[in-house]
């Protein structure tokens, strides 16, 4: 798509995000959960075992075992039960009465009760005063008393550290109340201490993180300088589309695209035009002065201000600055004396705009329109084929691809994105015939078109999911062959190396030499935070997140990113609250 990072698809795929990268030309990582990925390792038969609701009140507290330090409790704090000790004995049994009228759902009776216990209660027996505190911090949640479940959740924690109960039921009170960075540290002790296999504290880890996201992103998008990508990305993004105009040479005495079916003699091009002059600074890869060219040329209503508009508007994009993009491509979107070549350029990229902030209606809404007016224009099949992958439309996909086939038999890259639109279809369908037949399909399109480096590079994702590891290994080498400055490339590599040979020197030495040959690729610097996650190089990987941030390319992948230095940054206050910390690589 013309987007610079595509959405996520609607629905699940079965494959990680990052396998979608060179779907579309560029990259994007795991999501939210990315940097808890150590978890990927782990079986998953516990997970539906954890999945439900906790019970409360409780009878005594219930730390979780194996994982946690000394300083957390066992049922009965330092010392034992005293059976014949009748302050305890009178503290239990007040507790016992606080459940019963809990269970009939009369909270106030129930919390005088819990105030009884814990007033019966002997100080040094801690495990014990913890549950009090914990059932009567639940009766105040029936009762929506917030507050009160944070104080006595917090008394709790304070008697038994490791209390997941009440660390988990606080975390529920702070997000009422809008303290989402305490909830957050709070979820994140919780999922540590489960081992991240309960659904509901990962989904409202996975809340929070995303909200703190878009709220920390749409700050910094607003306030934020904008910067142009590498010229590999800009020379790869002009590669998806074949009709565009505005990538194409204009040479001195060629016809404007309107005058070509208009009789009489072509008009010289003269070196004045600031359109020109930006067309002549693209060839010349001297992409900062585009922009201020093309201002001149519409600014002195000049002959290409249409083409200028285009231009500027898909610079405007490039850097990640929609707002001033959207206007120009509304204006040559409405001009019904322009070319339909430039007005459908502008409604494929204007939807892949509207895709990028999460519109999918308006999106396809602007591709159908573009097929409509232009309907032998590849470019729009190629680019709604890939909205379609993304939205898990993948047959309406296939059907948009066969469509960009027919009118361009030599689209490579049309031809690899659509065995993988099958593959990913047999795959996500366990149909193992209709995989196999996909995977020919790819050793089909490499053999007829061996320089197409995007054909290898999907093959490559393919045979990753089908564990065949050393043929994707060979396919990646292929493409680095064929553009050795493609940084995205070596990120792939660098994670199958991780995969297959659990290699992590050799991971990280190619996702190094990613960011040596293009200093601006987020990719490299994202993947390259959850890796440093995994070890428990946690101020590491909050360095690695936050130049991911300033490279950004819009206020979505901003958001994303924040959500994973914020989901490491929890992770380092949980460690020194508490002493917990994930497993490491």
């Amino acid at each position: 798509m013309a987007a610079s990072k595509p959405v996520e698809p609607q629905s699940g795929s079965g494959l990680p995000r990052w396998q979608l990268a060179l779907l579309v030309g560029t990259p994007i990582v795991l999501g939210v959960g990315a940097v808890y990925l150590w978890n990927r390792s782990r079986g998953k038969e516990k997970q539906g075992k954890r999945n439900g609701e906790r019970k409360t009140p409780e009878g005594s507290a219930s730390p979780v075992q194996g994982q946690i330090g000394s300083h957390c409790l066992g049922p009965y704090g330092s010392g034992q039960r005293n059976p014949s000790g009748s302050p305890l004995d009178r503290a239990q049994s007040a507790k016992n009465k606080g459940n019963k009228y809990f269970k009939a759902g009369k909270y106030e009776q129930a919390i005088q009760c819990y105030t009884d216990a814990i007033s019966l209660c002997p100080k040094e027996q801690k495990g014990d005063l913890s549950t009090f505190y914990q059932n009567r911090a639940a009766a105040y949640e029936q009762l929506l008393k917030w507050t009160e479940v944070i104080q006595d959740c917090s008394q709790a924690v304070e008697l038994n550290p490791c209390y997941v109960k009440a660390l988990f039921r606080r975390a529920k009170a702070l997000e009422k109340l809008g303290n989402k960075k305490e909830c957050l540290e709070d979820v994140t002790a919780v999922c540590i201490l489960e081992v991240f296999q309960n659904q509901q504290s990962m989904l409202l880890a996975d809340k929070v993180l995303k909200q703190l996201g878009k709220e920390k992103a749409k700050e910094k998008y607003k306030n934020r300088e904008p910067l142009m990508p590498s010229p590999q990305f800009i020379k790869s993004y002009f590669s998806s589309f074949t009709d565009d105009i505005i990538s194409q040479p204009l040479q001195k005495g060629e016809k404007k695209d309107e005058d070509k079916d208009k009789e009489g003699e072509a008009s010289e091009v003269t070196g004045s035009s600031g359109y020109l002059k930006a067309k002549q600074y693209m060839e010349e890869e001297n992409y900062d002065k585009i922009i201020s060219e093309c201002t001149k040329e519409i600014e002195s209503g000049g002959r290409y201000t249409t083409e200028a508009l285009l231009l500027r508007a898909t610079f405007y994009l490039l850097i990640g600055n929609a707002t001033a993009a959207q206007p120009d491509l509304d204006r040559v979107i409405n001009m019904d004396d322009a070319s339909v070549k430039l007005r459908a350029n502008a409604l494929i990229k204007r939807g892949s705009m509207y895709m990028q902030q999460q519109q999918p209606q308006l999106s396809t809404q602007d591709f159908n329109i573009a097929a409509e007016i232009d309907p032998r224009n590849a470019d729009v099949y190629h680019h709604r084929g890939q909205l379609k992958i993304l939205l898990d439309q993948v047959e309406e996909a296939v059907g948009d691809f066969d469509e960009c086939i027919k009118l361009r038999p030599d689209s490579a890259l049309a031809q690899a994105q659509k065995c993988f639109a099958l593959y990913r279809q047999a795959y996500t369908g366990n149909n193992p015939s209709q995989v196999q037949k996909a995977m020919d399909g790819f050793e089909d399109v490499i053999r007829r078109f061996p320089k197409c480096a995007e054909g290898y590079a999907l093959y490559a994702q393919a045979l990753t999911d089908q564990q065949q590891f050393g043929k994707a290994d060979e396919m990646y080498d292929k493409c680095i062959e064929l553009e050795p400055d493609n940084a995205t490339t070596y990120v792939h590599k660098g994670l199958l190396q991780l995969q297959w040979k659990q290699d992590l020197e050799m991971g990280l030495e190619l996702i190094s030499k990613a960011i040596e040959i293009d200093n601006k690729c987020d990719f490299a610097y994202e993947t390259m935070g959850t890796i440093e996650v995994q070890r428990g190089n946690l101020d590491k990987a909050i360095d690695m997140f936050n130049k991911a941030i300033n490279l950004a390319k819009s206020e979505m992948e901003m958001a994303h990113l924040y959500s994973l230095c914020d989901a490491a940054y929890a992770q380092t206050e949980v460690a020194k609250k508490y002493g917990l910390k994930p497993p490491t690589l």
